[in-house]
């Protein structure tokens, strides 16, 4: 929970401008992104972001997302804006992508001994196709829990027991870095091999357990459209209402006032100041961290 609105309102500034930018490079490229979950609620119900919410996220169709960090790693020399993805050498405890503000801080409780750029991010997640059959739909689902435990080297919090059993003894069959890098680029190939297909459904796969393998109509995303968000416009999704709908029901009622909380756990935020201010202080600070 923040401690003043100033704060909150500041780490919504920021993200979005990086939202804007993001955005705006797609366009440029011809890559397709959309606002989804609070950020599409947001641009509908309050013309820009849900009152208490701190951050941004954006959907892109897997072909996309795939083409995005190569055309960055080409056309970027933007030094405050860093976009990152797990790759071999590199791991945030995030199964998608995030693009981050070098210039600020926002240290999240699960990256507290990372030595990783902890600025104000914005999520990008891919969707990819949904096989037609039920029970493809399950194993496919199967694969995306082994990408997202292997890529994220971490056991899934608050979502069960038996979830929690099931990422710790997986983790454990491959200790190295380099053996779970392995294992997820595997799973990320069975999970999306039905990119070829045109099924007529998308899904939802390098997500928390909570929306991992929502179905999707694909006519919902084949095309985005820009709507008033704050001062700007940003991008939703053609089907934004049925995508809404079939995730959070009748998303124009305003939740219980207990439920009006930002989500995000962290350590410390300082939308001001460079993360690198804070490195011993309020992340790396146990010896074996640095």
């Amino acid at each position: 929970m923040y401690s003043k609105d100033r704060q909150l309102r500041q780490v919504q500034e920021t993200s979005l401008k990086l939202a804007k930018y993001f955005s705006d490079f797609c366009d440029k490229n011809g890559l397709l992104c959309y606002l989804c979950g609070g950020g599409a609620i947001g641009s509908i119900r309050h013309q820009g972001f849900i009152p208490w919410d701190d951050d941004l996220d954006f959907f892109m169709p897997r072909a996309d997302y795939e083409k995005l960090m190569d055309l960055w790693k080409e056309q970027e020399n933007n030094d405050r804006y860093i976009l990152l993805r797990a790759s071999g050498d590199y791991n945030d405890r995030n199964s998608f992508t995030t693009l981050r503000d070098k210039e600020t801080t926002f240290i999240k409780t699960y990256q507290k001994d990372l030595d990783i750029s902890h600025g104000i991010q914005i999520d990008i997640f891919p969707l990819d196709i949904a096989p037609a059959k039920t029970y493809q739909r399950k194993i496919q689902k199967f694969w995306a829990l082994v990408y997202a435990i292997y890529c994220s080297q971490q056991v899934p919090q608050n979502h069960g027991k038996v979830l929690a059993r099931l990422g710790k003894v997986l983790l454990d069959l491959a200790p190295s870095q380099l053996k779970k890098y392995h294992i997820w680029k595997y799973a990320e190939k069975q999970m999306t091999k039905y990119r070829s297909q045109d099924t007529g459904f998308v899904t939802e796969l390098c997500v928390g357990p909570r929306y991992m393998g929502n179905v999707y109509p694909k006519k919902d995303f084949l095309d985005s459209k820009k709507v008033a968000f704050e001062d700007t416009e940003l991008p939703i999704p053609v089907g934004y209402d049925n995508y809404l709908s079939t995730v959070f029901g009748n998303y124009m009622q305003l939740p219980p006032k207990e439920q009006q909380v930002a989500h995000h756990e962290t350590v410390f935020i300082d939308p001001e100041n460079t993360y690198t201010k804070y490195k011993g202080v309020y992340y790396l600070t146990n010896k074996e961290d640095k």
